[in-house]
């Protein structure tokens, strides 16, 4: 296989320090400096990539949602059952390691600048869009194969995405209420209350 160009893998490095330093401080106190520091590039060759903070904001964004795209093809591949598939799905969204955690930061800070910002909003929509896709085609297959309860798969799957989001926000924000458990729990048992018991073979 051929080594990735040091361009392709410059870009990665700013990317996963801006993703990094946006974790830890937010977008607006966030300072190209900052990630010039973490990534140990200089600032000129971050602005030789990225003409301004915005650009290089929105390119975190892009690359986070490809690489979580990446990394649940991955975790989806071997899984045909499609309650097993759903249940996945939903644990690959548990802010449960240092990674998830910082890619749930940056998703934060998205849709507080999004509010204001309408290139954001068309990468939220875009980005929601994939998920809303790839959620329903799961529910609507295990529907037909007779795994899923009745219902608009749309419907179920918009219930599904804003329960992950309001729960992760809850367990980002430490509440005592909703821990990491309680949200794996949560989400496990939503998926029981959709999934019908297996046909006797």
């Amino acid at each position: 296989m051929a080594r990735p160009s040091v361009e392709a893998e410059r870009r990665e490095q700013i990317l996963s320090a801006t993703r990094s330093v946006v974790a830890e401080k937010g977008f607006k106190a966030m300072r190209v400096a900052d990630v010039a520091a973490r990534s140990g590039i200089s600032s000129g060759t971050i602005h030789y990539y990225f003409d301004t903070k915005r650009d290089l904001m929105h390119a975190a964004f892009e690359w986070n949602f490809e690489n979580s795209e990446a990394r649940r093809a991955a975790l989806l591949e071997d899984i045909d059952d499609p309650s097993e598939r759903l249940r996945m799905l939903l644990a690959s969204y548990l802010p449960a390691d240092d990674l998830l955690i910082e890619s749930w930061h940056l998703w934060c800070s998205l849709w507080v600048e999004a509010i204001h910002e309408p290139d954001l909003q068309e990468l939220n929509e875009k980005v929601y869009g994939e998920w809303r896709r790839g959620m329903a085609a799961i529910i609507r297959d295990g529907q037909l194969r007779g795994r899923f309860v009745d219902g608009d798969p749309v419907l179920l799957t918009n219930a599904l995405i804003s329960m992950v989001d309001g729960l992760a926000i809850q367990v980002l924000m430490s509440s005592r209420s909703m821990t990491l458990d309680r949200m794996r729990a949560t989400c496990d048992g939503v998926v029981d209350l959709l999934t019908l018991p297996a046909a006797a073979g």
